[in-house]
């Protein structure tokens, strides 16, 4: 029992760490291929002085027909499913149901979220197969214990509590976390388009810093040059000095 109890406090600890300033509620990997299977992070941070994270309501959109989540230490988790107004057929099983929301409320005492912590909730999930190209958004609301709530659900990454999202790419493609776009692209931009803009910016970024590279080398020699222009100066200066 005691070894029980040990590893549940394990297990809580590593879930909640320090958050970066101004962070917000972000899914990684933030990158999913269209029909992949993959475990999906809701990143959830503390935010507010003096309270801690109660609740965590997740919207979800349209296609997700079903989604297993990960116990966490001093969370329960509610999966609330709707009606298909068409049922559809999977590996020969009719399926009429899909997941429209899952809330995640806190028990305690293990899994406090203070301000400057953060929190993870697994998900394992497929990504629809028909969201190819499109940024998939999970809004969100967020309630402390001093009944502060938080609707992370606007549209615009530059918004200041924008709504987490996936970027659905093309089937067979990778799973990755995009750095620098942490929710995603905007809502309306193609995946597609956002990866060519980011593979652009590295092709900048790998072309400035091959152009800096180049300079810094050309400074060293020109700074080499001029020592041993000042060397054989002084040495010619001290042999003049000898000679008189």
């Amino acid at each position: 029992m005691r070894s029980k109890t040990v590893t549940t406090l394990l297990t809580a600890a590593a879930l909640i760490v320090p958050a970066s300033a101004q962070a917000h509620i972000s899914l990684h990997p933030n990158t999913i291929p269209a029909g992949a299977f993959a475990t999906m992070n809701v990143r959830v941070p503390g935010e507010e002085e003096g309270a801690h994270v109660t609740k965590v309501d997740v919207l979800f959109p349209a296609g997700f027909t079903g989604v297993d989540y990960e116990n966490v230490a001093g969370w329960s988790t509610k999966v609330i499913e709707t009606k298909l107004a068409t049922p559809i057929t999977e590996d020969g099983e009719t399926i009429d149901t899909e997941v429209s929301q899952i809330v995640w409320t806190w028990t305690g005492p293990l899994g406090k979220v203070d301000n400057g912590q953060f929190i993870q909730f697994p998900l394992s999930l497929a990504v629809p197969e028909n969201a190819a190209g499109k940024a998939l958004e999970f809004r969100t609301v967020q309630t402390y214990s001093d009944g502060q709530v938080v609707h992370w659900i606007e549209p615009s990454l530059t918004a200041e509590h924008p709504s987490p999202r996936i970027n659905v790419t093309a089937k067979g493609g990778v799973i990755e976390d995009v750095a620098g776009h942490e929710a995603g692209p905007e809502v309306g931009q193609s995946a597609n388009a956002q990866g060519a803009t980011n593979s652009a910016n590295a092709t900048v970024s790998k072309a400035t810093s091959g152009a800096s590279k180049g300079l810094g080398v050309a400074a060293l020699l020109l700074g080499a040059l001029g020592l041993i222009v000042g060397l054989v100066a002084l040495a010619a200066a001290r042999r003049k000095s000898t000679t008189a």
